[in-house]
């Protein structure tokens, strides 16, 4: 078993190629997950890679490094639209693992229950990947392809998170259910990017809910069905929930995360909207 960490993304892209390797920025996720068994994987620490750490914004929007901790999202000065992903961040693990975690790092682990994910979608996340022969884009919804599952093909890793600008007006807002304020994984957990007009009634709407199915899912319905509203008449139906799938464990049963997710959405929007 090797460690490398290269300084270039060519670097970092040649090593890959050798097809034994594991990727590590923070290890929040890799180490635990290997428990006591030993490293059988070469070790790949992108985190020394000019380019893959830090927030920058151009013409075409946002990026978001692939190693950028936690802490610096949850610390950046970002538009009001940004809020629910900067709460997300203040919501993963302790704050020794949002100093060390990394962006990328929570969607490559592809929990159903990784804080991320729902922001992310309410922000229309695009995944930047590369290879040695190459880069692409994909939209988070479909980088996401199950429960630990992602649409990384071999020797390919991701590069950064890209976010188109956001309508000026609009904020978000992140709702996690939990047992505890630290270190739990979630029940259930809602984001919402909210915009509203001159008249106060909505006209940019964005939900998202994790913990409730494979993997996080926008609610498109209920988003067509917010346009015209005002924040504090919403009504969450069964029927805007279709998409969702929860389960019965021993964190709640299926029937109360449906539960939970109607009252929670109800609460982000009325505090994305200034309620």
């Amino acid at each position: 078993m090797h460690y490398h960490a290269p300084e270039t993304l060519d670097d970092a892209l040649t090593h890959l190629t050798t097809g034994n390797v594991t990727i590590v920025a923070g290890g929040t996720d890799v180490y635990p997950a290997r428990g006591a068994a030993p490293l059988k994987r070469d070790l790949l620490d992108i985190t020394r890679i000019a380019g893959l750490t830090g927030i920058t914004h151009g013409p075409g929007g946002w990026r978001i490094g692939a190693a950028t901790s936690w802490t610096r999202i949850a610390r950046a000065d970002l538009p009001a639209a940004f809020a629910g992903l900067q709460a997300a961040a203040r919501e993963v693990g302790s704050i020794q693992i949002q100093n060390a975690g990394t962006i990328a790092g929570n969607l490559c682990n592809a929990s159903p229950a990784a804080d991320g994910v729902p922001p992310l979608l309410t922000l229309d996340a695009q995944v930047e990947l590369a290879s040695a022969s190459g880069t692409r884009q994909l939209p988070l919804s479909e980088f996401l392809t199950g429960v630990r599952r992602t649409a990384l093909a071999p020797a390919e890793m991701v590069t950064a998170i890209l976010l188109p600008d956001p309508p000026a007006h609009s904020a978000g807002a992140f709702d996690k259910l939990g047992s505890r304020r630290y270190l739990v994984i979630s029940i259930a957990m809602v984001a919402v990017v909210i915009g509203r007009d001159a008249s106060g009634r909505i006209d940019h709407a964005r939900v998202a809910v994790g913990s409730c199915s494979p993997v996080a899912q926008r609610l498109t319905a209920l988003e067509a069905d917010l346009i015209g509203q005002c924040p504090e008449d919403i009504r969450v139906t069964p029927a805007h929930l279709t998409p969702l799938s929860p389960i019965d464990d021993v964190r709640g049963s299926a029937g109360y995360r449906l539960d939970a997710v109607a009252e929670q959405i109800a609460r982000a929007i009325r505090a994305a909207g200034g309620q």
